[in-house]
């Protein structure tokens, strides 16, 4: 009866690796894939040459991608500096401030907001965040400011609900122990609260990032999809995703590689970025 046990805790634990390891070999497949199509074409033009070239015409010969990857990492930057605070300071009211009635309807409704395709975003950008960057600030309206701004709205829902995740997770013992004190409230979340959970913020903001640099849809529609590095939060611009998804339909040959390249570009941004920001967390985490 034991042995049967043995073996069945056994085949349970190898059953349940085996769906671990599987996430992993389905991006080892997609990453595989992508290097397979767009490794010819680094072997054929050079690493430097498309990575650094200003110019795309893969009609002509010109693979350039630097301005997509300027402009993705203008849009990441802009949605940060619009969503993260916006997010952490909306985290910080539930965990710390919110009643428990606050609570049961705020937090579902603002989770809700993941579910919302990004089509749609992309479609209240068009009707109402670009019109009202043309008539008050100039410019097509199309531009860095109104995809900074609609992709800052769309990182809400992780950076919240994560940060709120960390927040809550702090032990209440850190809380009493900073009122017995003597300090305030907000004193109490600020100089003790918020560091005991930056560990889970900074994870929150990452995947915040990872979100923003990886939309494409609703980017499509209010980037305004210029080829050219943006100068000013006017100007418009076109990410990676938005140029891979507009033209890997018709796109054959070179062309065709070239999108791949660009995959291939964009995977290692967001896998370096990870990098770093796990080490980040590492040496900030007390011990």
């Amino acid at each position: 009866m034991g042995r049967l046990r043995f073996n069945k805790e056994a085949g349970i634990k190898w059953l349940l690796t085996l769906f671990a390891l599987s996430s992993l070999l389905f991006l080892f497949i997609i990453f595989a894939f992508i290097l397979a199509e767009g490794l010819p074409l680094f072997l054929k033009v050079g690493v430097t040459k498309i990575i650094t070239g200003t110019k795309w015409a893969p009609t002509k010969g010109y693979f350039g991608i630097f301005p997509m990857i300027v402009s993705s990492f203008l849009v990441t930057f802009g949605a940060l500096c619009f969503g993260a605070s916006l997010a952490l300071g909306c985290a910080t009211y539930l965990s710390e401030y919110a009643g428990r009635r606050t609570k049961l309807f705020l937090k579902p409704a603002l989770e809700l907001l993941a579910g919302i395709p990004s089509v749609v975003y992309g479609f209240l950008g068009v009707i109402y965040i670009v019109p009202l960057i043309r008539e008050y600030l100039g410019g097509p309206g199309f531009s860095m400011l109104a995809t900074s701004v609609v992709l800052g709205i769309m990182i809400l829902p992780t950076i919240i609900s994560i940060s709120f995740d960390a927040l809550m997770s702090v032990p209440a013992g850190y809380r009493e122990g900073s009122l017995a004190m003597g300090a305030t409230k907000w004193q109490t979340v600020y100089r003790v609260v918020l560091p005991a959970a930056r560990s889970g913020i900074l994870a929150s903001f990452i995947l915040g990032m990872g979100r923003a640099i990886g939309e494409t849809m609703a980017v499509i529609m209010v980037a305004g999809n210029a080829l050219k590095i943006p100068t000013s939060l006017l100007d418009p611009l076109r990410t990676l995703t938005s140029n891979i998804a507009l033209e890997l339909a018709y796109a054959t040959g070179d062309h065709r590689s070239a999108l791949f390249s660009t995959g291939v570009v964009l995977l290692v941004i967001i896998m370096a970025l990870n990098l770093i920001a796990n080490f980040w967390v590492r040496k900030r985490v007390p011990k």
